[in-house]
């Protein structure tokens, strides 16, 4: 398997933020999801969002916000942040590949869930979509995501950035220290 020094897949990381700030805006992903829930919803309710004289607007509140700059993003979805986080799963399904893929047996459950909590995939699966939405409900909350507020705030030297991570560090060691004893 092919893998990637720490250092050099830091400084790629880096690099890889530096030019989106450089070239477009600050990364950051969490808004999409609410993009493409309205995308889903305008679907089911074609009054969800509608053209105005000056732009777009939407009778959802939360996308009718910032003189309907999230309205006009349901209705226009290939824009930077949209693309983008397409691309980090494409990005993602290529690194895996390029790692020479990812064992049958780690595809359901990765071997560090089953030494710690066995071989059911209804709790992995059950776990995984209640962390996945208490994580993306209080990124929410937040006004942003993890790479917004942390990634994308500390490199802009933001002092909520480095405050956001450093609760992001302290509520992660310890859950993991507790949930994950036995190692893989």
């Amino acid at each position: 398997m092919m893998a990637m020094n720490w250092k050099t897949g830091g400084l790629l990381l880096g690099f890889v933020f530096f030019l989106a700030v450089l070239l477009v805006k600050p990364i950051g992903v969490s808004t999409q999801f609410v993009i493409l829930d309205g995308i889903i919803g305008d679907a089911v309710n074609s009054e969800l969002v509608t053209k105005t004289e000056e732009g777009y607007t939407s009778t959802n509140a939360y996308l009718a916000k910032s003189n309907g700059k999230y309205a006009k993003s349901v209705m226009n979805p290939l824009n930077y942040s949209f693309v983008f986080v397409l691309a980090m799963a494409v990005g993602g399904f290529l690194s895996v590949m390029a790692r020479g893929g990812l064992p049958a047996r780690e595809r359901s459950i990765p071997d560090l869930w089953r030494a710690n909590m066995g071989d059911g995939v209804a709790l992995r699966y059950g776990a995984t979509f209640v962390g996945g939405f208490i994580v993306l409900y209080g990124a929410r909350l937040a006004g942003g995501c993890t790479s917004g507020h942390m990634m994308s705030g500390m490199m802009q030297t933001a002092l909520s950035g480095y405050l956001f991570a450093a609760g992001a560090f302290a509520a992660a060691i310890p859950v993991s220290l507790i949930l994950f004893k036995k190692e893989a």
